[in-house]
């Protein structure tokens, strides 16, 4: 039998490619997307169509209102940061940082996993080519897999957790080609964190500009509608 594990599913390029990673690898795949008040639903849309190609069993999407708490421009009524090119990305942890959303994000996919008798999480973070935000680095992953094993009725029973990170050490361009290679349909994802009205990407936040950048750097036209 294949070993069960759970992907978290945001619609996005590098979810999209986590979760082809994943099916290689032979695992048997569930995923768990959120509805976080968010400040546009495109996204879900795509994670829906992603886990309907893929075939996934099980694909799940649960409300967390962080809209509640504001902090980030991707929860709260602030402006998302535009930029001319990648180039212009600094260091600082930029206002689209949404505060612990991956650890809220995990800790939910945690119960998931166990309730499906799952100790394997697959997530797409990324710690080369990304906006800077803390919850995508190792040193997190790596804290967060020790709680697991900690936190859970599977985990004090032997369980090995273990939080799969396919992408946390690839750039933008080399999680594109292993994509590509690996027959991702990139014309499903959204990356967008600002689009329009009809999902339009805006080109200038950062996610879009470093999706550019990595489509750029192989060679290929990205297939995602942008605002003329």
């Amino acid at each position: 039998m294949k070993k069960k594990a759970v992907l978290l599913l945001s619609g996005g390029l590098d979810s999209a490619t986590t979760l082809a990673i994943a099916r290689k690898a032979g695992y048997d795949l569930s995923a768990v997307s959120f509805d976080y008040g968010q400040r546009h639903k495109f996204e879900l849309q795509s994670a829906r169509k992603i886990a309907e190609q893929a075939g996934l069993e099980k694909h799940v999407v649960i409300s967390l209102n962080l809209a509640e708490f504001g902090g980030s421009a991707l929860t709260a009524d602030l402006v998302v940061p535009k930029h001319d090119s990648a180039a212009e990305l600094d260091q600082e942890i930029p206002i689209t940082y949404v505060p612990a959303r991956n650890t809220v994000f995990l800790s939910v996919a945690m119960g998931f996993a166990e309730t499906l008798g799952a100790s394997d999480l697959f997530i797409g973070v990324n710690a080369v080519d990304y906006s800077g935000y803390p919850d995508c680095r190792p040193e997190f992953i790596q804290a967060f897999e020790s709680l697991a094993k900690l936190a859970t009725k599977s985990g004090v029973e032997g369980a090995d957790w273990k939080i799969h990170t396919p992408l946390i050490h690839l750039t933008k361009a080399e999680i594109i080609r292993r994509g590509l290679e690996l027959g991702v349909d990139y014309g499903l994802t959204h990356t967008c964190y600002d689009p329009d009205f009809a999902g339009r990407a805006c080109g200038h936040c950062d996610a879009c500009l470093l999706r550019l950048e990595g489509f750029r750097q192989v060679g290929q036209d990205d297939p995602a509608e942008y605002q003329v």
